[in-house]
């Protein structure tokens, strides 16, 4: 960690901490002393903790877009219900074990009630943004003859959220992984085997 710039190395080393102990937890002299960098020091990079906080935010949010590939999902358009449960598939497991991913998923059960922006960001990250891309990918199933016609938008809702809670129940308790992605690969055969167009 100490090849980083500097700016990275804070924001790393501030995920850490708000992870660990919540945002109200952590002051600026902790964050600069995990940093390797002296208290007064942190204010040549960012203005105070909201500062640092909120470009932890920014920085999340590109690398989720980088590393669950939201900007070209909507074009990985399945042509078939397996297809469709294999990328699904991909993507949670992304998300699941991408460190900072897990770590800001903490973060965002602890700092939703503290912060406006963290609820917005949580609703935004944990539905709407999974529930429009699959209404996309539903629509264009629906279109192609591979799933009955249906409401996008309501099956996209029936598709993703057990998903949220089961990865939820990994973050409390990552010993049962493998019951969680089996769980949740039911969950997918069974909605194959409802939508499927027969």
């Amino acid at each position: 960690m100490n090849k980083m710039p500097t700016k990275e190395r804070i924001l790393y080393s501030a995920l850490d901490l708000f992870a660990e102990k919540g945002y109200d937890g952590v002051g600026v002299d902790l964050i600069a002393e995990k940093s390797g960098i002296k208290g007064p020091s942190i204010y040549r990079h960012y203005k105070g903790k909201e500062d640092i906080f909120n470009s932890l935010i920014d920085w999340v949010a590109s690398h989720y877009e980088k590393g669950f590939g939201l900007k070209q999902f909507t074009y990985e358009l399945p042509d078939s219900m397996e297809e469709l449960i294999e990328n699904a598939i991909r993507k949670i497991e992304f998300t699941m074990h991408d460190d900072i991913i897990r770590k800001t998923r903490k973060i965002m059960a602890m700092e939703q009630f503290r912060s406006k922006k963290m609820a917005e960001l949580t609703t935004q990250y944990q539905l709407k943004n999974l529930q429009q891309i699959y209404a996309e990918i539903f629509s264009a199933m629906m279109d192609k003859g591979i799933i009955i016609k249906d409401d996008p938008e309501c099956l996209a809702l029936e598709f993703i959220s057990p998903v949220s809670l089961l990865i939820y129940m990994y973050d409390r308790q990552p010993d049962k992984e493998r019951e969680v992605l089996d769980i949740i690969k039911q969950h997918f055969n069974h909605f194959a085997k409802v939508y499927k167009n027969k």
